[in-house]
């Protein structure tokens, strides 16, 4: 597999969002990072003012750290109305698209969830605050070492990361009850849809460019497909792991 040579394509839901000011941040009276008040606000105005309702997955957004996911010198723009650049020509996805795969990909206690794309380690977190068992796949080395880091040094130890090739999942974990995929392939793989258990869903954007983020729900009868709302996302690209440039 040739190095990869993306452009750094921002995350974004089209539903005319742009990066605001809900997330800037404030400090305490002690010239502390106000993190708590931060994501307070990134739920209330980026989040439920969208539509977001799932009150665990609110919770998890409210919990979760998303400042210790990006590099230092971006932390005072982690609770931000957008993606950030994490390294290596990827970024981390807009609070928002996170909250709402997320709600769709209706993970519960007791559930089992593949991640296809662990870029910063933030989405497996917020999954990991709503699932028993997350497992996490990034093509990237340097990503996927980084993100382990992290997550390891936030007790996240129900995320399960390794590196590899998203297009054939994890499947000696399968089956999962959810599959939330953060890269866009051209078309479904088919082989995340065959570890789907029963009433399993896919949430995935698919297409080139600017693509439709789905959510392939697995029935009796074979599977329903709804399409949610257009996103653009870096592309899914199938091949042996290997390191950025």
């Amino acid at each position: 597999m040739r190095p990869i040579h993306w452009r750094r394509i921002a995350l974004t839901a089209a539903l005319g969002i742009v990066a605001g000011a809900g997330g800037a941040m404030r400090s305490t009276a002690a010239d502390e990072p106000d993190w708590a008040g931060a994501r307070e606000r990134m739920v209330v105005e980026q989040i439920e003012a969208r539509g977001v309702s799932d009150p665990r997955v609110l919770a998890a957004m409210r919990k979760v750290p998303r400042h210790a996911f990006v590099e230092p010198a971006l932390r005072s723009r982690a609770y931000a109305d957008g993606p950030l650049p994490i390294g290596h020509r990827q970024t981390i996805s807009q609070p928002y698209v996170v909250a709402a795969m997320t709600e769709l990909a209706m993970a519960g206690p007791g559930s089992r969830v593949l991640e296809v794309g662990t870029g910063s380690g933030y989405q497996a977190a917020v999954l990991a605050e709503l699932a028993s068992e997350v497992y996490s796949i990034e093509l990237l080395e340097p990503l996927a070492t980084r993100a382990a880091e992290t997550l390891a040094s936030l007790g996240y130890e129900r995320v399960h990361l390794r590196q590899g090739d998203g297009y054939r999942g994890w499947p000696e974990a399968a089956p999962f009850d959810a599959i939330v995929v953060t890269a866009a392939p051209p078309t479904v793989p088919p082989a995340l849809l065959e570890q789907l258990g029963p009433g399993g869903r896919l949430v995935i954007p698919v297409g080139r460019g600017w693509q439709e983020l789905e959510v392939h729900t697995r029935t009796p009868d074979g599977f329903d497909v709804r399409k949610v709302f257009p996103v653009r996302f870096v592309p899914l690209v199938p091949g042996k792991p290997k390191s950025a440039e």
